[in-house]
């Protein structure tokens, strides 16, 4: 926040320091085929995307739908039942049992119309397998064609049984046939094929019914029962494994899901060679990067988000601009998440840079007119990374440029069809307005931002989402702390501590470590500049106990840059009620909390404004301790720190403290002048050499 911590306190000399931090959400990360149906010829040129409408329906209406069939009191809406049944061009009987599963699933009411399209689709393909099944045995085609009614008229348990028998009774034939091996081999593996074929259909059924981890586990059976030559078909039931493991780490945060279909799709490449099968052996690419990412998100480090941007970028190698337009910008945009998601972890802009250009690419593909979803989720991305690249960067163009992407995006992503994602772009918007707000002193920003945020929470509820809800109050705190310190204002500021607190009620450390410590680095904020307001110092106090909390998951080992940015707000904190106290000890807690932010801040690792905002921070510190302590070793020093920044800050015109320090450096010089009777000041100590 960019400006002078001064007021009550009074004797704070630097400015620009107290450091908020917004939290940017990606919508919808991973686009795969089920978001989009492809349809195209053999070499998928000139494809095409066809997205659902999810049959008409409101969230409302599926809700009513889905709540009757469960309680079987469907009489009233028989009407809608039937209508819906033709849309989906099933039986009245089946549209019951799919309402039924959807109202099991407990998932939110602006996605009931897409989890209805998903099961359907599943039912559908249900459908479409059990017809295959073409047991060769009388026994087992009866009772397949059993099946098949029991599943076109909705009824799964039955189908479910009697599935099983179809497989049993193909095994039984299989165990007759091998007595005749040399005489009926082909009887045999046609009767192994039937029963994969059927154990598969199975999983199928599963998976409609969203139980993951046993549909994958039906797969590797009806892998294991296809007789020796049939590696196409074997392929096919493991690529179908995979899917389904990761749909359970990815859906239900099953890491140990997620690792294994990590471990599947890299076996698949070994199968699939790229002269023999390029669009394979990139399709493959993709989904291994989907689940690398996925996983990569979960956990410290960035090994598998490396390896997510490698396996995405080898998939683009195949997936050619020229021969699958959409694949290709679909590629594009989940390079562009792994990418984004190493650049939010690592200092510098190279990777977020990396990431706006393969944004950009795939818009060149996904264009509003032709994949309108996909179009407003690439521009929320696109609208985050450019976000991200305007707080390391200096100027406001990479900020205004997000501001425009997020507004995009909310041309699709509009509150009465996607309520959620629409809070999303809404919560992403409110951050960027803030940074604009700080960057330039602008009210009207920081006003804008918080209607951004305040709309975002009529969407983003505790009861609904309660740790999107807990970010958007962390970020609501932020943008009411920056305008509470340019209005002077107890009242915004105190606002702000409110929001911070509601966000702790959801942001725990158990639950969730860094972004509890993120709260508590902000909540430290709001409370230091409210208690210079009212001249408290039990406010500061709890500022200063709100970084070292923070300090306690933020670790220099886990996280650096963070780590240091709340060592740069502690020291304020203590530099300030060390003024205020007349208290040294304070002062040298100051001063080493600033040398080990600098430890991170370093020229080559950050923007070179804030490494200057820290050495001013640190000098202003040492001059304090010197002329307290009529120590001219700590005055030379503050001399060497305050000249570094100012001729930093002196080719930036955002540096706000810089008068300030310009003019406590003459007063330094003039100080060590009278100490060491009129001798030349060098301020030749170097910064940090004590």
């Amino acid at each position: 926040m960019k400006r002078a911590v001064v007021g009550a306190l009074g004797l704070l000399l630097w400015t620009g320091l107290i450091e908020p931090d917004p939290v940017f959400a990606i919508g919808d990360t991973i686009i795969t085929a089920t978001d989009c149906a492809v349809s195209g010829g053999g070499n998928v040129t000139g494809n095409k995307f066809t997205c659902n409408n999810y049959y008409g329906l409101t969230p409302e209406q599926v809700q009513a739908l889905t709540q009757a069939a469960a309680k079987g009191a469907t009489e009233p809406l028989v009407d809608k039942i039937v209508d819906l049944s033709e849309k989906l061009g099933v039986t009245k009987n089946a549209t019951k049992t799919l309402l039924q599963i959807v109202f099991e699933q407990e998932v939110p009411l602006e996605r009931l119309p897409e989890t209805l399209n998903k099961v359907a689709q599943d039912y559908k393909r249900l459908q479409q397998q059990l017809a295959a099944l073409d047991p060769t045995n009388p026994t087992s085609r009866a009772l397949a064609e059993k099946a098949q009614a029991a599943i076109n008229d909705g009824r799964f348990d039955e189908a479910r049984r009697l599935l099983k028998e179809v497989t049993q009774a193909q095994i039984d034939a299989a165990q007759q046939a091998r007595q005749l091996r040399e005489k009926a081999q082909a009887a045999e593996d046609a009767q192994l094929l039937g029963a994969a074929a059927s154990t598969a259909t199975l999983a199928d059924l599963e998976m409609t019914e969203r139980q993951y981890l046993e549909a994958a586990e039906l797969f590797q059976q009806a892998a294991e029962r296809l007789p020796p030559g049939h590696q196409d078909e074997h392929e096919g039931y493991v690529v179908r494994r995979a899917e389904a493991l990761y749909r359970q780490g990815n859906e239900r945060g099953d890491n140990v899901a997620l690792a294994e279909s990590i471990k599947i799709w890299r076996d698949l490449l070994q199968q699939y060679r790229r002269e023999q099968v390029p669009l394979d052996w990139a399709s493959t690419q993709n989904e291994l990067g989907n689940a690398l990412h996925s996983l990569g998100e979960r956990e410290s480090g960035t090994v598998l988000l490396e390896e997510a941007v490698a396996a995405y970028r080898a998939a683009l190698k195949e997936y050619t601009r020229a021969r699958a337009p959409l694949e290709w910008a679909m590629t594009q945009n989940n390079l562009g998440n792994a990418l984004a998601s190493l650049g939010q972890r690592e200092g510098g802009t190279a990777r977020l840079e990396e990431a706006v250009v393969a944004y950009r690419d795939a818009l060149k593909e996904w264009t509003r007119e032709q994949v309108p979803r996909p179009w407003a989720t690439t521009q929320n991305n696109l609208g985050t990374a450019l976000a991200l690249l305007g707080e390391r960067e200096s100027g406001t163009a990479r900020l205004e440029e997000a501001v425009v992407a997020f507004r995009d995006a909310l041309k699709e992503w509009t509150r009465e069809q996607v309520p959620l994602q629409w809070a999303t772009v809404q919560n992403n918007l409110g951050n960027v307005l803030t940074s604009l707000g700080e960057r330039e002193g602008s009210t009207a920003w920081l006003e804008g931002a918080i209607a951004a945020y305040r709309n975002a929470l009529k969407e983003r509820t505790r009861e609904r989402v309660p740790l999107d809800w807990a970010t958007t109050q962390n970020n609501l705190g932020s943008a009411l702390t920056s305008l509470g310190e340019w209005e002077g204002s107890t009242a915004r500021l105190q606002e702000a501590v409110d929001a911070f607190h509601d966000a702790l009620k959801e942001r725990t450390r158990e639950r969730v470590p860094l972004q509890w410590a993120t709260t508590q680095n902000n909540l430290g904020n709001a409370l230091l500049s409210l208690g210079q307001r009212e001249s408290s110092t039990s406010q500061v106090e709890e500022a200063i106990a709100a970084y070292r909390d923070a300090l306690k998951e933020r670790t220099r080992e886990r996280v650096p840059l963070d780590w240091a940015m709340t060592q740069n707000n502690l020291g304020i904190a203590l530099g300030g009620l060390g003024e205020w106290e007349g208290s040294t000890a304070r002062l040298k807690e100051a001063v080493a909390a600033f040398r080990d932010a600098l430890k991170e801040r370093t020229p080559e690792r950050v923007p070179l404004l804030q490494w200057a905002t820290t050495q001013n921070n640190l000098g202003t510190a040492l001059a304090s301790l010197g002329e307290r302590e009529g120590n001219t070793a700590w005055l030379e020093e503050a001399v060497s720190c305050l000249r570094s920044a100012i001729e930093v800050s002196q080719q930036s015109q955002e540096t706000h403290w810089l008068p300030i320090a310009q003019e406590r450096l003459v007063e330094l010089k003039a100080k060590l002048a009278e100490l060491q009777g009129s001798a030349a000041v060098s301020g030749s100590s170097p910064c940090g050499s004590f």
